[in-house]
């Protein structure tokens, strides 16, 4: 019987907040790294996406750091993307109430304004992209002199996308003896430089999956050309949803977004190149199920934590198996079944073929598409029609004040949002409804029905979710 997370040292104040979330059961990384990092160890922790890693550093962060002063944070936790920041914030937030300590997320794509103005009032943590956070340095508004715990979240991407310098330039910042924890679900030879040079002689966990978790379906299509992708993409979305569909670039996730519209499959696109506004109204029409697939650069493989997602569609697949494993662990987390489809074209199945046995996928041959085969299809979640918005303020027409002004000609492309069947607004790729007249699109056929369980949440602190366990205990909870 896993143990407790009293038993393994956690504190009271910490396990009431978990047994009110409906955690009482440790993922096998927390039952492994807590008692070493509660006791003020190094921890290099490995562990399958979506197997409980924030609360594994969470908990140890939330017990030992203490109160700030203003500019000079106490905790540091580095990660590589925008979304990854705003969520692991939303994981340590009830974690760290009962202490009266407080966190931060700091990234870009968003004003320095209000992050300016609550350094300057003091906070205790600070989740941070190393891009940010180096600016926010640079400018004199935060020093790191005090920092005594650091995690790095995703350490291999922090090693391997070009943070390597600028990670070490922060980490040179704090105090030499801090205590500095690991986390992701690889650690190879890319974080060496990070352990060697930040961590004293760390405890080393590696937990490869849960005997217990059903493990992914994978299956391997070859594809003849690109509409023949674009095609039974869409066909495994309307049976399959909500999905994550992965592009290799951003202008193709763009293009994509768009060929599944026309198709019938609500989509909406999420990269780099976009604003934080439009990527947040993005993952917020997926998540509250307006909209069935996601198509998303290698961005969201490790900055995006959504439970309740069905299936992985890789319409590109990456070349490297380290980014095949994140992609893929999108489905399938905390206990649930996924169902993950790789695409690729004939000349390319040896090669993909390779890099999926490197990421530990082995036995599965490349066969053509066959949607039926795939099994009866997941039930879709009920989907949300957006809130509605309020009422236009009445315009002046310069006649004197209060009085409404003379009617607006409508916009080319406007009129009111178009709805698919069952009553949800069509959404563009970006997101938006779609508007009726003028250049707006027909809709196509399908867009999925509007019955079965509930639509996928986005990770803001639960965990656990996805689809598992039924009525009983819930373990350990997210990442």
């Amino acid at each position: 019987m896993p143990p407790t997370f009293a038993a393994l040292g956690v504190p009271g104040q910490i396990t009431r907040v978990l047994d009110g979330r409906g955690i009482t059961e440790p993922f096998p990384i927390q039952a492994a790294t807590l008692p070493d990092a509660l006791a003020g160890r190094d921890v290099c922790g490995k562990a399958p996406t979506g197997s409980g890693k924030t609360l594994a550093f969470g908990i140890p962060l939330a017990a030992r750091v203490t109160n700030a002063a203003p500019k000079r944070p106490k905790a540091l936790v580095l990660v590589p993307t925008r979304e990854l920041a705003a969520q692991v914030r939303d994981e340590l937030v009830p974690l760290l109430a009962p202490f009266g300590r407080s966190v931060l997320a700091l990234y870009g794509g968003v004003g320095m304004t209000p992050q300016i103005k609550a350094l300057r009032q003091g906070v205790d943590v600070v989740v941070a992209c190393p891009g940010r956070l180096a600016d926010l340095i640079q400018q004199g508004h935060v020093r790191l002199d005090r920092v005594s715990f650091v995690v790095l979240d995703e350490a291999d991407r922090m090693a391997d996308m070009g943070f390597l310098p600028e990670v070490k330039r922060l980490l040179d910042q704090v105090m030499p003896d801090r205590q500095t924890l690991l986390f992701s679900a690889t650690l190879d030879g890319d974080v060496d430089v990070l352990i060697k040079r930040y961590q004293r002689k760390p405890a080393r966990h590696g937990v490869e999956k849960d005997e217990d978790a059903p493990v992914n379906r994978h299956v391997l299509w070859s594809i003849a050309d690109r509409a023949e992708k674009v095609t039974v993409t869409a066909d495994v979305v309307r049976a399959h949803w909500p999905a994550i569909v992965f592009s290799r670039t951003k202008h193709g996730a763009d293009r994509l977004a768009r060929q599944l519209g026309k198709l019938g499959v609500d989509a909406v696109a999420i990269h780099g190149d976009r604003s934080q506004g439009q990527r947040e109204r993005a993952l917020k029409a997926f998540t509250s199920a307006q909209a069935q697939a996601l198509v998303a650069t290698d961005v969201a493989a490790r900055g995006i934590h959504v439970d309740g997602v069905a299936c992985v569609v890789h319409f590109d697949a990456p070349p490297d198996h380290k980014d095949f494993v994140h992609r893929s662990g999108r489905t399938g987390r905390a206990g649930a079944e996924g169902l993950v489809v790789t695409l690729t074209p004939v000349p390319e199945i040896r090669e993909t073929t390779k890099m999926m046995a490197k990421a530990g996928v082995t036995g599965v041959q490349a066969t053509a598409p066959d949607v039926a085969a795939l099994g009866r299809p997941a039930p879709t979640p009920t989907r949300r029609a957006p809130e509605p918005a309020p009422a236009p303020t009445p315009r002046s027409n310069g006649s004197g004040p209060g009085r409404a002004g003379a009617p607006q000609a409508p916009k080319p492309g406007g009129g009111r949002p178009r709805r698919a069947r069952n009553g949800a607004p069509k959404l563009d790729h970006s997101g938006q409804p779609r508007r009726s007249g003028g250049k707006g699109r027909p809709s196509g056929p399908g867009g999925g029905s509007g019955r079965g369980r509930p639509p996928a949440k986005a990770r803001s602190g639960s965990g656990g979710g996805g689809g598992g366990g039924g009525g009983g205990r819930r373990r350990g909870g997210g990442r």
